[in-house]
Order: C-alpha cells, then sequence, then structure tokens
C-alpha cells in the first residue's frame, strides 16, 4: 500500500497531507484521480478540496475541475525562501528608516498581491494597521505593491489589472484603471514610484524595485509617511531608495 493510501486512511490532518503530496507531485487533478491516487473517497476528498479552495489553500478551475496550489501555498512557499532576503535587505531599511524617520518596508509578490515581509520605524512613524508585516494588498495598491506590478511582465498586466480592480474598487476608490496605467508608465520612465494621495488620503509612498541578476523583479523597498515628508523630500528619498536598491541589487550577484 503506497503512503498516500495509508495516508488517506489516517486522521483529518493526514488526509490533507495526502492531497498535498500528491498535488507537490503533478497537477493540477480532477477530484477523480485525487481520490484514486490518495485512496480517499470521493465525498471526503470533495469536502477536504472545497474546504482548502474556500481558504485559498487550492485552486479550481476548468469543466470538469482541475484542482491545484492556491495562493496560500505559493505565499508559503515564497515565506520559507525569504529569511535569506530579509536578512539581506534589513539593513538597507535601518538605513533607510534612520535617514528618512519614517517607515522602511521590504515587500515581495505573492500571485496577484504583495506581501509586506519586513518594516523598520524611524522616529516619526506614522500609525496604521495597513503596514504591519504580513499585511496583503492588490498588486499596485500602494507604493511597493506598485512597483512589483510596474516591473512584472506587461504581459500580465492587463489580467493583475482586473483583478486588483475588482478586489480594491470599494475600498480603493481612487486607483481606477486610468491611474494604475498612469503609474506604471511614470515608473518606469523615473525608475521608483511614487504615490501622493492616492491610496489613503495624507499619506504618501516612494517604492523602487529589487531585481535579481536576470532582470525580474522579486521585492521592493519603500517609504511610506504623511504626504508633506514625502512631497518636501522626494530628492532626498528617491537617492536614498536608489543608493540601497544599487546595493541590494550589487549583492545578489
Amino acid at each position: 500500500m503506497s503512503k498516500a493510501m495509508k495516508l488517506g486512511q489516517g486522521n483529518a490532518i493526514d488526509k490533507v497531507c495526502a492531497i498535498f503530496s500528491l498535488l507537490s507531485e503533478r497537477s493540477p487533478l480532477r477530484l477523480s484521480e485525487i481520490s484514486h491516487s490518495t485512496g480517499l473517497h470521493r465525498v471526503t476528498a470533495l469536502r477536504i478540496l472545497d474546504a482548502l479552495s474556500a481558504n485559498d489553500f487550492i485552486q479550481r478551475s476548468g469543466n470538469p475541475p482541475r484542482y491545484c496550489f492556491g495562493p496560500e501555498v505559493t505565499a508559503m512557499a515564497v515565506a520559507s525562501q525569504l529569511p535569506d532576503l530579509r536578512e539581506l535587505v534589513r539593513p538597507s531599511l535601518l538605513r533607510i528608516a534612520d535617514l528618512s524617520g519614517d517607515v522602511a518596508l521590504l515587500s515581495v509578490r505573492s500571485g496577484t498581491e504583495a506581501i509586506c515581509i519586513d518594516r523598520m520605524t524611524g522616529d516619526y512613524p506614522i500609525s496604521s494597521r495597513t503596514l504591519e508585516v504580513g499585511t496583503r494588498r492588490p498588486l499596485g495598491i500602494g507604493a511597493g505593491s506598485m512597483a512589483l506590478l510596474a516591473w512584472a511582465p506587461p504581459s500580465e498586466h492587463d489580467a493583475i489589472m482586473e483583478i486588483t480592480l475588482s478586489r480594491a474598487a470599494e475600498s480603493y476608490p481612487r486607483m481606477t484603471r486610468h491611474v494604475i496605467l498612469e503609474q506604471i508608465q511614470l515608473a518606469r520612465e523615473r525608475g521608483y514610484v511614487m504615490l501622493l494621495d492616492v491610496v489613503i488620503e495624507k499619506l504618501g509612498g516612494i517604492a523602487c524595485p529589487i531585481c535579481d541578476p536576470h532582470g525580474n523583479v522579486i521585492a521592493a523597498i519603500s517609504v511610506t509617511a504623511l504626504r508633506e515628508r514625502i512631497a518636501d523630500r522626494k530628492d532626498l528619498l528617491v537617492r536614498a531608495l536608489k543608493h540601497e536598491q544599487d546595493h541590494i541589487q550589487k549583492m545578489l550577484r
């Protein structure tokens, strides 16, 4: 009897592990394939898959439906590879926070979202739950998130924007399609993102992408502060961010 079959006959956690183990070997798979390979009854497998889908650990698509890993699993996989990146970037965040007095953030992409994975604060930090480590936002919402979108492959922009607009319309009404497209263009021309009073009134942010040796964006560093603190010191903040961007990318080579 296979390991998957044995797991399938165990407790609830064993059954979830059996499905995850199977999907890590090959996916997407139909319900019948998952049931057969794990030894789970179809009804049991479907109940587990429905629960995992509701929590974004599994994605279901097509007709008949096929199942594969969802964005939460992607986020966990990304997180497991990030300690080295956080360690590498943290000195840069410390320097930026000390120079600016504001909040310096490190963000990475997970599917169509940006996740804040590290944060350093200066002596003039703003208080906002939206800036905590672990915070997720649709790509394009926020300076760091916009940098991840702007330097993502252009072929993905339209699809990402559709998803962002569908999720952010109510919470971030200022982020229209026109604004997102305009900010992508400006970011590519300038080499950095600057958002003022766009995502949240009276707040602003500046961000630079971090790219790997192949030119693929893997993260973004940003400063978030009151609007006037960003606008009045734009040149200083841009220089600091671009200096740290260059420093980090050299270390990644």
